[in-house]
């Protein structure tokens, strides 16, 4: 048992899949930090073209 344990400890081959991982949180973490921040601001975008649209069509 303690001979497998030792193999276990010393076995790296799943090192760059958790790099790999850690990485991809950091940027899902990122993306949804840059839409949070942009999402008022796109909000009023899309209302002043909504609102532009509605008064330019004839009644």
């Amino acid at each position: 048992m303690q001979k497998l344990l030792k193999a276990f400890v010393r076995d790296e081959r799943g090192v760059s899949a958790m790099e790999y991982a850690i990485l991809a949180g950091i940027v899902v973490i990122a993306l949804v930090a840059a839409g949070s921040s942009f999402s008022t601001s796109i909000s009023g975008l899309w209302a002043g073209i909504t609102g532009a649209m509605n008064t330019a069509t004839p009644h």
